[in-house]
């Protein structure tokens, strides 16, 4: 099964990818049904918080009716960085299940581990889930910006 929702995930993040964003999908599951999804739209929405962690909560809060996500577990392909986390942390997800490790911001496991931190809730974390693909994803995405920038191609896009 956690292989099946990364899936999902990673087909947003070739969504986000198409669209010149950072390519990160993200899917809130509960009893093995889908009920939010989302995917980077920094760019497009020119909005620093559209993060694809924070677009699949806000999308399963919706449809469930309320902020706490208790019984809900979040399948992304990038591991969380510290605002996502804290968004995490605040919706209660009882499970964070990320792809590829992020060095540069990552706040589960990587740069610091903030699920570890004495917060009220403390979510269960399965790192390297398709690791590989959702490594691949952003290092072809990367190495086509820099392709753009150097032919004179691109204007204000990257970062993750």
């Amino acid at each position: 099964m956690e292989q099946q929702f990364m899936r999902r995930a990673l087909e947003l993040a070739r969504q986000a990818f198409a669209e010149a964003e950072v390519p990160v999908g993200a899917v809130v599951v509960r009893d093995g049904i889908i009920v939010g999804e989302g995917r980077n739209r920094r760019e497009t929405g020119k909005d620093a918080l559209a993060h694809a962690e924070l677009e699949a909560i806000y999308a399963a809060c919706r449809k469930l009716g309320g902020w706490r996500l208790s019984d809900c577990d979040l399948y992304v392909t990038l591991e969380p960085c510290p605002m996502c986390a804290g968004a995490i942390i605040n919706a209660r997800i009882r499970r964070v299940i990320y792809g590829a490790k992020d060095p540069k911001a990552g706040s589960v496991d990587s740069v610091t581990r903030l699920f570890e931190l004495p917060y009220n809730h403390r979510p269960l974390v399965t790192g390297g889930v398709l690791e590989q693909e959702c490594a691949e994803i952003l290092s072809d995405f990367f190495k086509m910006l820099r392709r753009k920038n150097k032919a004179g191609n691109i204007s204000k896009l990257g970062g993750s």
